[in-house]
């Protein structure tokens, strides 16, 4: 029986792709192999990455001037290549702080730009987002980044910041397709697909496509954009399968109603688990500014710390896995993707509600 997986990433799947999937392991269609073992320059497989685009333009609404990639090296990888490729050595670039990731991002960045942090809510513990008004930023910034969702401070951007003319990049891997976004309101848009559109293994970038024109900097073309896009996504051998699967995940996700109807089934699993907490009496708690709490990961703490071990140990025992905190933060994390139905929160909390009875 499968348990509840509240992992953060690699995470729960759709059980309907993970069935289809199994069905077609062997023979993709009537092509005598599995769709893993076709050349990925051949009919069959060239059928697969543009249906899966299409898909996922259809899913976002992806304006006809964007870029749709699919390339390897998850989302770290890309936080290196955007300043490669969209700042000139040496040029000022902005982010903004609000989690873990954001961090990791500026890390990947300074090699290559001279980044401004031009808001961060390190001070306060990555409880909440620094208020646009307090932002510093640069007037002759390439780019302004933020973090989307952070994974594991559980802090999410409910709206879209203004930041003038200046580019607006934003790591959307723990949020995307979780709502309706206004693609035009930014420049870039990337992600790791391993929480909400399919398997680890594989990333999406959605690019202006004017910003492809900049000169960046010096790079191999193998890290260039521009290059991957005139190629399709496949100027190097892709990851095949995860691309296949992240297809397949994309058209559940039409299938069931698209980013509407899973903004709506959202909004309640987040209510749901929310208000456990929230009504536990402080037996749980969520440190995070309510304005944004994420409605994808959900970070809380119980108020003994040396209830940790019988918590999870309870949780695995009764079908909930993967509630661990990440080790940067500690406690736990319930991550509430896509592809959780609501029964699983559900359970998760009638679990919770039952044991803060017995241990409170």
């Amino acid at each position: 029986m499968r348990a509840w997986n509240f992992s953060a990433g690699p995470a729960t799947l759709p059980e309907p792709v993970l069935r289809q999937a199994q069905a077609e392991m062997l023979e993709w269609r009537d092509a005598g192999a599995s769709i893993v073992e076709l050349s990925h320059r051949g009919a069959e497989f060239i059928e697969v990455a543009q249906q899966a685009e299409a898909d996922l333009r259809r899913l976002l609404s992806v304006p006809d001037d964007y870029a749709v990639l699919f390339l390897q090296g998850g989302a770290t990888t890309q936080q290196a290549l955007i300043p490669l490729n969209f700042a000139a050595p040496g040029q000022t670039v902005d982010y903004v702080l609000s989690g873990h990731w954001g961090k990791t991002a500026v890390k990947q960045a300074r090699p290559y730009v001279a980044v401004n942090i031009a808001a961060s809510s390190e001070d306060g513990g990555f409880r909440g987002i620094p208020p646009r008004a307090q932002w510093q930023l640069s007037p002759d910034a390439a780019y302004v980044h933020i973090t989307a969702n952070e994974t594991i401070h559980g802090v999410e951007f409910r709206d879209v910041p203004d930041v003038g003319g200046v580019p607006l990049v934003a790591d959307f891997s723990s949020s995307i397709a979780s709502e309706p976004i206004d693609v035009s309101r930014y420049g870039v848009i990337y992600g790791g697909a391993q929480k909400n559109l399919g398997p680890v293994g594989i990333c999406f970038v959605i690019v202006r496509r004017d910003l492809l024109e900049r000169a960046g900097q010096p790079r191999a073309d193998i890290l260039d954009y521009r290059s991957h896009a005139a190629k399709e996504s496949m100027l190097n051998t892709p990851p095949t399968w995860n691309w296949y699967m992240l297809g397949l995940t994309v058209k559940w996700m039409l299938a069931e109603g698209g980013v509407e109807e899973f903004a709506r089934r959202n909004a309640r699993k987040a209510a749901l688990l929310y208000a456990e907490i929230d009504g536990s009496g402080g037996f749980y708690r969520n440190e995070v500014d309510p304005a944004v709490r994420s409605r994808m990961n959900v970070p809380f703490f119980l108020h003994d710390e040396a209830l940790n071990k019988p918590f999870l140990e309870e949780a695995k025992a009764a079908g909930l896995i993967a509630l661990k905190g990440h080790r940067a933060l500690g406690g736990m994390r319930a991550s509430i993707y896509n592809a959780m139905p609501e029964a699983g929160v559900q359970a998760l909390a009638d679990f919770m509600r039952e044991f803060r009875r017995r241990h409170g």
